[in-house]
């Protein structure tokens, strides 16, 4: 019979509703019961494609056994992360503060008041040497909870007091150095021998990737540019890149990034894809290419729907078992390129009969010394390969449409399409933007939803990284048709933040003061999984300001960027992303005008949209334009001269004398 989670829209949750346990969806009549029945109340956070989840709710939430304890004694709620982010964000941290970590699916157990006394990951249904069962657990909570129930909450009360505390600031001011501290930091943990930061399980970290490169530009730090270099060139060799059909998984087991953990989410391809693009963009090496295209492709093929949007993920599993679909043989392979070619591929692919991964290979390059140097054909030969491969039993997906990641992926898909001239990536970048506007926004015009499901959205007003990411994509969009009205959504937008999100002390919380997220507002310094939403702030803040030249926007970066020094000055590598702002403020910038004479674009438009350079900026007015400058009021004095399309290269909204141009 199936429980209270039929007919919830989250794939997650209805993954669940056939379960033995009585769930409830998160809200106020799961609350409601716990208190009129004075239970405690046991709380699951997970997504759609988290394998351990999975492994969880095979486990545990499908045994009569841990069923029956559940129903007897607790009221029961299923989360999805990932359409309550700002509930996930305050109990991770409940977890963190009892255990110093935490990760999917986070469990645990609360007072009827929703304060929790109880928090860890995954847990195995029995005890499993020295680490806890779910059973045994529930069996020692339900007896405390009947026998003393005031203890379990004065401990809820203690830590929940705890969670309230703001951590302090510390002196909120710029700090000039806190890149340079931030490299060293990476440097620090940087892995020289594979490429990376830290040790097993290894992340791609893309936001640190982004902040190297950056870095390399303004301050002229080689090592910085060799060590994301090494980064994106071990990892496109490894398992964690899909050698067959495109796209990274979300982490490596390992140091040498062979063996992925092989859930694919939205958010890690669309910032690889801009990182690879990015170093593509600097030295026009070939590999940085391909596999940002192939990643991007993989996106558009799988992770699309008709609406317009893109699924947060896609799973780890498929017919029960972590990676299947991913795996070869040399049978497998021969079966379809024949004897020989097959033969040859599995050479170049570490393809062996004993496997590298349950008797079975996983695709990768790793010990192939030519791995740059290719033969022809091979292209071909990972397309028939992908077809087949396309014809097992297909990965689960998380429908889900969520705006942030959504953004992250407008910004990817329209770099790639300017400096690959890919028309095709252009479709579907001004696509996804009129899904973020009319879908994710249709309520109201400058509010978004945090998801969609389909064409519809969810009733959850968006967060701060929603706004920040979908404004932030708007802004890359602008140079591939040039359209003031983008520039001046994107600042409505950012517009909302600074009036919705803002803290007292600076900052910006992740929800705004309407939501309703237990015990307090989150208000989020660090970058995680994704970077966080007051890192993707400073970026936007900065951009507006370099390309508007307006005083609020200033203030704004300003205030944000003070913040972010304070906030990450203990450990600044975890504030990389916004990093990459403060690069604007601490570095000179430059904002160029090019004054059309006739609606054809200059030449030199193309020209210098196509290489990067992340200290420029740049607008172009066509005649009659009235919209550019409600953006930026400084280009009302820019104009062609004798005729002819001119550039003015500004400076902090002054502008040189112009220089005229084909």
């Amino acid at each position: 019979m199936p429980n209270h989670l039929a007919g919830e829209p989250s794939a997650y949750l209805r993954q669940h509703a056939d379960n033995p346990v009585d769930w409830y969806p998160w809200g106020e009549e799961a609350f409601a019961r716990a208190k009129r029945e004075h239970k405690p109340v046991f709380l699951s956070i997970g997504y759609a494609t988290c394998h351990w989840c999975h492994v969880m709710a095979r486990e545990s939430f499908e045994s009569p056994a841990a069923a029956e304890i559940l129903n007897r004694s607790f009221v029961s709620v299923k989360l999805d992360r990932e359409e309550r982010p700002d509930v996930d964000a305050v109990y991770m941290e409940a977890c963190m503060a009892l255990n110093g970590s935490g990760g999917w699916p986070l469990t645990l157990i609360l007072t009827p008041e929703g304060e929790p006394f109880f928090a860890g990951t995954y847990l195995p249904r029995e005890n499993r040497g020295r680490q806890l069962g779910l059973i045994p657990l529930l069996q020692a909570v339900e007896a405390k909870w009947r026998r003393d129930p005031g203890s379990l909450k004065k401990t809820a009360g203690e830590l929940t007091a705890y969670l309230r505390q703001e951590a302090p600031a510390g002196e909120s001011r710029l700090d000039p150095e806190l890149p340079k501290k931030a490299f060293e930091q990476l440097k620090s943990v940087y892995d020289e021998e594979y490429g990376g930061f830290g040790a097993a399980p290894k992340f791609p970290a893309p936001q640190n990737l982004l902040f190297l490169l950056r870095y390399a530009r303004v301050s002229g730090e080689k090592e910085a540019r060799r060590m994301a270099e090494r980064s994106l060139q071990q990892m496109a060799r490894g398992g964690i890149y899909d050698q067959i059909g495109g796209g990274f998984c979300r982490y490596s087991t390992d140091r040498e990034w062979l063996v992925p953990h092989f859930e694919k989410t939205l958010y890690d391809n669309a910032l690889l894809a801009l990182c690879y693009t990015e170093a593509w963009q600097e030295g026009r090496f070939a590999l940085y290419r391909r596999v940002a295209e192939e990643t991007l492709d993989y996106c558009l093929r799988e992770l699309s729907v008709p609406s317009g949007g893109f699924c947060s993920g896609q799973d780890a599993d498929s017919e029960g078992e972590e990676g299947k679909r991913y795996l070869w043989t040399p049978e497998l392979v021969q079966a379809v390129l024949g004897a020989d070619e097959g033969r040859h591929f599995c050479e170049c692919y570490d393809i062996t009969p004993e496997g590298n991964f349950r008797g079975r290979s996983i695709p990768n390059l790793l010990l192939n010394q030519r791995w740059n140097l290719l033969p022809e054909g091979y292209g071909d030969y990972r397309r028939r390969l992908r077809e087949d491969r396309e014809r097992r039993v297909a990965l689960g997906k998380d429908d889900k449409l969520p705006t942030a990641s959504n953004g992250m992926l407008l910004m990817a898909l329209a770099r790639a399409a300017l400096a690959f001239g890919r028309e095709d990536y252009a479709r579907a970048a001004r696509d996804l933007a009129a899904f973020l506007l009319d879908t994710a926004g249709a309520r109201e015009p400058e509010r978004l939803a945090a998801l969609c499901y389909g064409d519809r959205a969810a009733p959850v007003p968006a967060q701060l990284d929603d706004y920040a990411f979908a404004a932030l994509g708007l802004l890359e969009l602008y140079p591939l048709d040039y359209d003031p009205a983008l520039l001046l959504r994107a600042e409505a937008l950012a517009k909302q933040i600074t009036l919705r999100f803002a803290a007292p002390d600076g900052g910006y919380y992740r929800t705004a003061e309407e939501a309703r997220t237990p015990l307090k507002r989150p208000l989020e310094r660090f970058d995680g999984a994704a970077p966080s939403g007051n890192s993707a702030a400073l970026l936007l803040f900065e951009r507006l300001r370099c390309l508007s030249g307006q005083e609020r926007w200033r203030r704004s970066s300003e205030e944000q960027a003070a913040f972010l020094c304070a906030a990450v000055r203990s450990a600044p590598m975890a504030g990389a992303f916004g990093l990459t702002g403060l690069m604007l403020e601490l570095w000179p910038t430059k904002e160029l005008v090019l004054a059309a004479a006739g609606e054809e674009r200059p030449r030199l438009l193309e020209t210098l949209a196509a290489r990067f350079d992340p200290q420029m900026s740049l607008l172009l007015k066509r005649p009659g334009d009235e919209l550019l400058a409600r953006f930026a009021p400084f280009t009302e004095a820019c104009g062609p001269m004798e005729g002819k399309s001119a550039v003015y290269t500004c400076e902090n909204g002054a502008c040189s004398l112009p220089v005229t141009v084909e």
